[in-house]
């Protein structure tokens, strides 16, 4: 076998998922992250990540590809193939049935974070090296990441370019009612990413390089 000339590096694959990410928590304990990607290498998908109040983790994909994908990169104790339908009927609105979950989320305004996250031209807010950039302010001013280590050596970037708060959301899971809406506490353990623990709904860029 030869060698690598020096300076030679393995050609990088970075596959990117366009769409956005809604995070809530409920006062029965029950927290989602709802993920809707109007592009990705595995086409239009939505899939749902649910933690339960007592830690269990489940996910929620509608084929055995974004199973396996979302299943690589983050971490499950239960996955579930199960049709997911994610809409939005008017601009307030978003609604999802998949599985065991049936919900609606309202939507409101831009917060100050929102505005200012909207004021950045997407182009720019969407490079990892941006993104990398802003990992550190992020940390230290909400405790999230917007780079990180994923699962099996994977790494990402969350290239937010919009936030709107919710503020209500009437759901059930296996037709028991999951309660008002309240913060996302504790946070969610999928992997090193979380959700803000206001709830929100963000407009993003997720880019997964990997190894």
């Amino acid at each position: 076998m030869g060698t690598a000339a020096p300076g030679y590096r393995e050609p990088v694959t970075r596959l990117q998922f366009d769409g956005w990410i809604l995070g809530l928590g409920t006062t029965s304990g029950t927290r989602v992250v709802l993920g809707h990607w109007a592009r990705s290498p595995l086409g239009p998908i939505s899939d749902v990540m649910v933690q339960r109040p007592d830690g269990h983790r489940v996910l929620l994909a509608p084929t055995e590809e974004v199973a396996a994908f979302v299943g690589s990169t983050y971490t499950f104790d239960e996955v579930r193939l199960v049709p997911v339908t994610v809409g939005r009927p008017d601009g307030t609105t978003w609604t999802v049935d998949a599985g065991p979950l049936q919900g609606r989320v309202r939507t409101g305004p831009r917060p100050a974070l929102g505005r200012l996250l909207h004021a950045v031209p997407a182009r720019l807010a969407r490079t990892p090296a941006w993104v990398g950039l802003l990992d550190l302010p992020a940390r230290l001013s909400t405790g999230l990441r917007t780079k990180g280590s994923a699962g099996n050596g994977r790494t990402e970037w969350y290239g937010v370019q919009d936030l709107h708060t919710l503020t209500g959301v009437d759901a059930r899971w296996d037709g028991e009612p999951l309660g008002a809406l309240t913060a996302v506490r504790p946070p969610v353990t999928f992997g090193f990413g979380s959700v803000p623990p206001r709830p929100s709904v963000v407009r993003v860029m997720t880019t997964v390089q990997l190894p």
